[in-house]
């Protein structure tokens, strides 16, 4: 698998979060754990999203779960695992971005169709999440970066002191790997701040463009390395 189909996971992560933040009254769709956060932030300051915030692990979760045993049924129907799975992805997309411009702003982000627009960009990045850990598992995770940043800073670390000439080589491969990510995580949320700034809920249409080209680009390295298997001789 080409380095590019992950880090175009990364920037539409990046993006993804940033922009259901944005939208949503503090909604992380993407690493959702950290609603946990947030949750108490709503309580304390009276403001709204704290169910929306409570709903979205078990919705993640769940269709985590959905997605592990769809990736088995799919080879029985003659469908491609990953890429059905990425389609089904930019589907969410398209519907978290159809709900959020027909009925956003959203002014009470625990309204029944804020909430619809929220769980279908958790569900879009729960997909996501599972893609990665089931068939991108040598590439940095695409939706969180605490771990790939501190990876980044161990091997930068260790690259100061000094290693032996076979380990910097391994360092140097993963650190460049790793600060791809990272840099384009980040490259994905300051897009979706700026765009949403002058856009609103419109911004919500880039997400699933670029799930569309991930498909793309997935299918493209799939054919190409199709392509580049020898037949059989006869």
């Amino acid at each position: 698998m080409k380095p590019s189909l992950p880090l175009l996971m990364s920037l539409n992560g990046g993006f993804v979060d940033t922009a259901g933040f944005l939208a949503l009254q503090g909604l992380f769709t993407a690493h959702v754990t950290g609603n946990f956060v947030t949750i108490g932030a709503a309580l304390v300051h009276g403001t709204s999203g704290a169910l929306t915030k409570l709903v979205a692990l078990p919705v993640f979760c769940a269709v985590v779960v959905l997605a592990r045993w769809l990736g088995h049924g799919l080879p029985a129907l003659g469908l491609p695992v990953l890429r059905t799975m990425l389609v089904l992805k930019t589907l969410l997309l398209a519907a978290g971005a159809a709900f959020a411009i027909c009925y956003g702003p959203f002014k009470d982000s625990d309204s029944g169709l804020a909430m619809l627009t929220g769980m279908s960009l958790v569900s879009a990045m729960a997909i996501q999440n599972a893609v990665h850990r089931l068939h991108l598992g040598s590439a940095p995770p695409t939706t969180l970066m605490t771990g790939t940043t501190t990876q980044v800073m161990i091997d930068i670390a260790d690259l100061l002191r000094g290693l032996a000439p076979e380990e910097a080589a391994v360092a140097r491969a993963r650190l460049r790997r790793m600060a791809a990510s990272v840099a384009v995580f980040a490259t994905g949320c300051a897009a979706a701040a700026l765009i949403y700034s002058q856009l609103n809920v419109w911004c919500f249409v880039v997400p699933p463009v670029l799930a569309a080209c991930a498909v793309l680009l997935q299918r493209a390295t799939h054919e190409g390395e199709a392509a580049e298997v020898p037949g059989p001789h006869h």
